[in-house]
């Protein structure tokens, strides 16, 4: 008899993990899955606590508990293929990567379900995408801001798109961003701690959060420092990769990026700015099939280099 789940994965709940939240357990998987799929899987009874139906995330899961996950076949893709010009920096039967221009949304959601870079990919790709994240995201293992420009990487099948999403949890995947901030730092270079979660009264927002927050490290490398302008051009390696998080830790230092019009409120920009200043340069990963490590260099766009001859 034909199952109805393409995968089922079951675990037991250890001493260590006692009392954590089903929630948090089943994102901690290997799994391949976003933390929204993941959610969305508990809202459609897909997720079983020794052999009951979960009815939410937040439920505490206890030591020895049977934790059994099935998850649907990938269901037909509803979203439209559009012919949108994509600048691509490197391209094989694996793995897509692809420079994003400021102003695109990675992928559909409320208010977005065309121009995205999934409508584009889809028609780039054809039917040579992973469907582990859904129909709304085919493809897509990471994602970056509608505002910032940079390097984002497609996954052309579920095998590409697990190793893809196993080096992000190790963070092994190396990410460099570029970006100015306001202020002047001191300091040639800085590793900025802080965990990351919601802001406590404001649910758009991330923040520095102690008691709900993920770890969260930048590595800061200044190369330029603008005197006039109390300004600064900066490198960040990423060590993890928490939502917003350049934009989060730079504003606790008092030194958010310039254009951030959510985190450096109260300091406008005298330039034409479309959202914060932050360009994803550098993308290294591990090639799911060969094992060779590929490195991408997306070159900063237009805007930026005429910002920084402007700043000079």
């Amino acid at each position: 008899m034909q199952s109805d789940y393409e995968q089922t994965l079951s675990f037991k709940i250890s001493a260590d993990d006692d009392g954590n939240r089903l929630d948090k357990m089943l994102v901690s998987l290997d799994s391949g899955h976003s933390r929204s799929y993941l959610k969305k899987l508990i809202e459609d009874g897909k997720v079983l606590v020794n052999g009951v139906v979960a009815k939410k995330g937040s439920m505490t899961v206890h030591k020895d508990d049977e934790i059994v996950l099935e998850v649907p076949p990938a269901t037909e893709l509803s979203i439209e293929a559009e012919n949108i010009e994509l600048d691509i920096l490197y391209e094989d039967s694996d793995v897509l990567v692809v420079n994003k221009p400021k102003g695109m949304v990675v992928h559909p959601a409320a208010g977005h379900y065309s121009g995205t870079l999934v409508n584009a990919i889809m028609y780039h790709c054809k039917d040579n995408l992973s469907g582990i994240n859904g129909v709304l995201r085919p493809g897509i293992v990471h994602r970056i801001d509608k505002d910032t420009t940079g390097s984002i990487i497609i996954c052309k099948n579920d095998m590409a798109h697990r190793s893809i999403a196993a080096q992000l949890k190790e963070h092994s995947i190396n990410r460099i961003y570029h970006a100015i901030c306001y202020g002047i730092i001191e300091e040639d270079e800085l590793t900025i701690e802080g965990p990351i979660g919601r802001h406590e009264t404001d649910r758009k927002k991330m923040s520095i959060n102690y008691k709900n927050g993920k770890e969260a490290i930048t590595h800061v490398k200044v190369l330029k420092r603008f005197y006039n302008q109390k300004m600064t051009y900066i490198a960040c390696k990423l060590e993890t990769g928490r939502t917003h998080q350049i934009r989060v830790h730079m504003a606790s230092k008092n030194h958010p990026l310039l254009g951030d019009e959510v985190y450096a409120q109260g300091r406008k920009s005298k330039y034409k700015l479309e959202g914060q200043c932050l360009h994803a340069m550098v993308l290294g990963f591990v090639h799911p099939r060969t094992g060779e490590y590929i490195e991408t260099v997306a070159p900063l766009p237009d805007y930026f280099k005429h910002l920084l001859d402007i700043l000079d």
